[in-house]
C-alpha cells in the first residue's frame, strides 16, 4: 500500500481539520454533561478523542496515571537517549497508519531489520554451519507441526504441540534447546504469552504490514504528544464504576463523578479482568464471556547503558540460546540504530512474570550472567539501568493480549460491540485483526470514534 500522510487520509475520508484551541474550549459544556467521555489517555483514547473533535464533539479524557501515552512511555532518564518503556516499534512501515502519523509529526525514524542479527550457542559461540542448518531445519518441523495443528478439530496449547515434535524426532538436549530457542524468539516474545496458554488455532491469527520496523528517534511520545494537542484531560482521575443505567451515563472516579451521553472505555484487558471498574448494570454476557476467555501476555524490558560498545556494532539483534529456556533469548542493540552503548533484553512469557518480584539488582545481575557467558568475563558492569514491570502496574497488568486455548478471534469482534448506544470500547484487545500492536490500538480509536458519530 502506498503511503499517504494523514491529512491526505482525513481529507479522502471527509474529515474536517481539528478546530482551534479556543474554539474547543468554547465547546465545553455548561451544565456539568459532556457529549462524549474517554476513558484512558492511551494510543486508542487519543484516537477516538482527536477523531471525534474534528466532527465538533465535545470529549473529555479521564485518565489515571499522572501522564499522558498509556503503554506508550518515552523515558528521559537518559537526556540524550531517549527510551520506549511501553511500545517501540512501527511494526511494518508500509501502509501502516503509525507511519502516516509519524510524517505528520515529521519525527525522525530508525528502521531495524532482523537481516542485520547474530544467534549466539548455550556456549556463547556464534551459530555457523551445520548448527546453522540444524536450526533452519528445526524451523521448517516446527512450523509443519504448528499448521498441522491449526488444521486440526480440537484447540491444543503451543506448548503441546512443541512436546509433540520433541517426543516424535526423538530430540536430544542439545537440539531441545534450538527448539525452546525457536519458541521463545518466534512465538513468545512476539505474542507475550506462555507457550503453555498459547492458543495453536490462533496465537498469530493477527495481519501485519510490510516494509522494516521503525524506531523513533526520540520515542514514541512525539506521537502521543501529536495526539493530545487541543485534547482536555483530566490526569489522576482513577475510574470505579460506569453506570449506564439510565440516559445518562455516570462515571464516578476517586476525585468525584461525570456525565455523559456517551462513554468510550479503553481500559487495558488487564484492567477490564481485574474487576476493579464496575460497571451498573454489568456489562452483557457476550462481552463478559469476551473478557474473561482472552487473557493478558507479559513482556518486559531491561534497559543496560554501558561506558562502551563491547559487541557487533553493525548488527541490530542478538540471539541467545539458553539451557534455560526462554532466558534472555533477545536482546536490541542501540549502537548501530542509535550510537548509543546501550543494549536492550527481552523477557516474555511465564518468565517476564515471575522477574517482576525480582529486585533491580537480580535482573540485572541475571541479564550479566548471559552477556558474560557470550562476550567474556572481563566486559565492563553497566553504569545504568532501566527496568519495566507492566504486569503489577496497576493501571496495565500485563503488556498485551494474546488468544489463548479456546479462544477464538470473534471474542475480539465481541469484545468491541458497543452496548445500547452508551458504552464503546476500544483497545488493542479489541482489534481482531491488529491486537497487542501499537497501529492496532490506534485503529481501534478510530473505528470506536466513528461508530459514536454513527
Amino acid at each position: 500500500m502506498k503511503r499517504r500522510s494523514l491529512l491526505a487520509w482525513l481529507a479522502a475520508a471527509g474529515v474536517t481539520p481539528l478546530p482551534d484551541r479556543s474554539l474547543i474550549a468554547a465547546e465545553q459544556s455548561t451544565n456539568g454533561k459532556h457529549q462524549v467521555i474517554v476513558i484512558g489517555a492511551g494510543l486508542a483514547g487519543l484516537a477516538a478523542a482527536r477523531h471525534l473533535r474534528t466532527q465538533g464533539q465535545e470529549v473529555l479524557i479521564l485518565e489515571a496515571r499522572d501522564r499522558v501515552g498509556g503503554r506508550l512511555w518515552t523515558s528521559q532518564k537518559w537526556p540524550d537517549a531517549p527510551l520506549d518503556l511501553g511500545a517501540s516499534w512501527i511494526h511494518g512501515v508500509t501502509g501502516n497508519p503509525m507511519t502516516d502519523l509519524a510524517d505528520e509529526a515529521e519525527a525522525d525514524r530508525i528502521e531495524t531489520s532482523y537481516d542485520r542479527s547474530i544467534i549466539y550457542d548455550t556456549s556463547g559461540q556464534p551459530i555457523t554451519g551445520k548448527r546453522e542448518s540444524e536450526l533452519e531445519r528445526l524451523m521448517e518441523k516446527l512450523h509443519q507441526a504448528l499448521q498441522k495443528a491449526q488444521d486440526a478439530d480440537r484447540d491444543v496449547s503451543v506448548r503441546d504441540v512443541v512436546a509433540g515434535l520433541a517426543q516424535t524426532s526423538k530430540l536430544d538436549e542439545p537440539t531441545l534447546h534450538l527448539l525452546n530457542f525457536l519458541v521463545s524468539s518466534e512465538i513468545k516474545q512476539e505474542f507475550a504469552g506462555s507457550a503453555s496458554r498459547l492458543s495453536a488455532h490462533w496465537f498469530d491469527s493477527a495481519k501485519t504490514f510490510e516494509g522494516e520496523d521503525a524506531l523513533f528517534a526520540e520515542g514514541y511520545q512525539v506521537i502521543v504528544d501529536l495526539l493530545s494537542e487541543g485534547q482536555s484531560i483530566r490526569v489522576g482521575e482513577i475510574v470505579t464504576r460506569i453506570d449506564w443505567s439510565n440516559d445518562d451515563v455516570k462515571v464516578l472516579t476517586n476525585r468525584g463523578e461525570y456525565s455523559a451521553d456517551k462513554v468510550l472505555v479503553t481500559l487495558p484487558l488487564g484492567v477490564l479482568k481485574s474487576g476493579k471498574v464496575e460497571f451498573v448494570p454489568q456489562l452483557p454476557r457476550t462481552k463478559s464471556n469476551a473478557i474473561s476467555k482472552l487473557e493478558m501476555g507479559h513482556l518486559n524490558k531491561c534497559y543496560l547503558r554501558f561506558p562502551e560498545v563491547f559487541w557487533p556494532e553493525d548488527v541490530d539483534w542478538l540471539e541467545y540460546i539458553p539451557r534455560d529456556h526462554g532466558t534472555w533469548t533477545e536482546w536490541v542493540s542501540f549502537a548501530n540504530a542509535a550510537d548509543k552503548p546501550i543494549l536492550l533484553g527481552f523477557n516474555a512469557g511465564d518468565r517476564g512474570r515471575d522477574i517482576e518480584t525480582w529486585t533491580d539488582a537480580q535482573i540485572v545481575d541475571s541479564a550479566m550472567k548471559t552477556l558474560r557467558t557470550i562476550f567474556g568475563t572481563k566486559i565492563p558492569n553497566p553504569i545504568d539501568y532501566q527496568i519495566t514491570r507492566w504486569s503489577t502496574d496497576p493501571f496495565a497488568l500485563g503488556a498485551y493480549s494474546f488468544n489463548p486455548v479456546g479462544s477464538h478471534p470473534r471474542l475480539r469482534q465481541q469484545l468491541s460491540e458497543p452496548v445500547e448506544s452508551k458504552l464503546y470500547f476500544a483497545g488493542e484487545a479489541t482489534e481482531r485483526d491488529y491486537f497487542a500492536t501499537a497501529h492496532g490500538a490506534y485503529l481501534s480509536g478510530i473505528r470506536a470514534a466513528k461508530e459514536i458519530l454513527a
